[in-house]
């Protein structure tokens, strides 16, 4: 409870339903709308950060479907039939690279068994060559073979395209830049509750 005076209760009572008493001009009176507004309006700050936080979710979530079907229809039009749009993308991230298996999972986030297979499946079409360390026989690591970086550097040029396009719809490099950073933050916190929980 806050002591608040006549005139500036007035006014708020006028944009809040709440404060429904009536102002004395010249003495100063218990406006009660003052303190109940404070949680009030937190409450309705908490609701929308929750919205908005539940939308990203889901906006996530349907991003990388989507993602999946850009590149299933890329596969198809490429005539790529015997991997799909997942493989694709494992191709994609390790590029490059000579990659140990352990840290590509590490990297990409994929579950152990689901990686095993693919990769599996991508050595047994060609995709993917695979090696043990030689100072860890435990260790296996990958990397692509020239078929494999056809598929990537086609999906990269679809990658500069799609840029291109985003830029015509003057999509700024900030804004770009400015979403990046909020899901790194989203991806920070996850990763922390993953690690240690709650707190």
């Amino acid at each position: 409870m806050r002591w608040r005076s006549t005139s500036n209760c007035a006014a708020a009572a006028a944009t809040d339903p709440r404060c429904n008493r009536p102002a004395l001009t010249g003495r100063l009176e218990i406006c009660a709308f003052v303190s109940a507004s404070r949680p009030a309006c937190s409450h309705v700050e908490e609701q929308t950060v929750k919205k908005e936080y539940l939308e990203l979710t889901r906006l996530i979530e349907r991003l990388h479907r989507r993602f999946l079907d850009l590149l299933r229809a890329e596969l198809n039009r490429l005539g790529i039939r015997d991997i799909n749009s997942v493989q694709a993308l494992l191709l994609i991230n390790i590029g490059n690279e000579h990659i140990a298996i352990r840290d590509l999972v590490e990297r990409g986030y994929y579950q152990g068994s689901n990686v095993s297979y693919n990769i599996k499946k991508l050595a047994e079409l060609g995709y993917l060559e695979q090696a043990r360390s030689a100072h860890d026989r435990r260790s296996v690591s990958i990397q692509l073979t020239d078929k494999a970086l056809k598929v990537v550097e086609e999906i990269r040029r679809l990658e500069q395209t799609i840029a291109g396009q985003l830029d015509a719809e003057d999509t700024s490099h900030g804004e770009i830049d400015t979403v990046c950073q909020g899901l790194r933050r989203v991806e920070r916190i996850w990763t922390d509750h993953v690690h240690y929980g709650r707190g």
